[in-house]
């Protein structure tokens, strides 16, 4: 038990490995990744776009935004918090992942002074592997 704990705060050290698909020039996207960075995730980053992946992993552009990124065998879509990730990764549900479509100001990655304080309402979905979601946690 000593040893299981042992190398459960040595992962923790370690970060949860995050793979994430962004533009090169997106700021945004380098945002979202040190709010993850931030939470206990260790990001590897591919400035290739993420219009293929996202259909690779079979995610639906109605999803979309403006970056992929895959966790746990998850697929994380857009500017979602750690928290509802870390809830995901907690609760394993039967799903393809989360999404939050388009780019919700106020959301992590776009929450930084340009925005002046504005927080938009929004949902982060959980999209089931038939396509279909349902919301997961709603911010305001």
């Amino acid at each position: 038990m000593l040893v299981a704990g042992s190398l459960h705060a040595q992962a923790r050290r370690a970060g949860v490995a995050l793979e994430v698909w962004k533009d090169a020039n997106c700021g945004c996207c380098g945002d979202w990744i040190t709010h993850m960075e931030q939470n206990g995730f260790k990001a590897t980053v591919h400035d290739t776009g993420n219009n293929a992946v996202r259909a690779r992993l079979g995610l639906a552009t109605k999803y979309g935004s403006c970056h992929t990124a895959l966790v746990g065998g998850y697929v994380v879509e857009g500017h979602v918090p750690a928290a509802d990730v870390q809830r995901l990764l907690r609760e394993k549900p039967q799903a393809l992942g989360l999404a939050a479509p388009g780019m919700p100001v106020g959301s992590p990655g776009m929450d930084g002074a340009a925005y002046g304080g504005r927080r938009d309402r929004y949902d982060t979905l959980l999209v089931l592997r038939d396509g279909s979601s349902r919301v997961f946690q709603s911010h305001t």
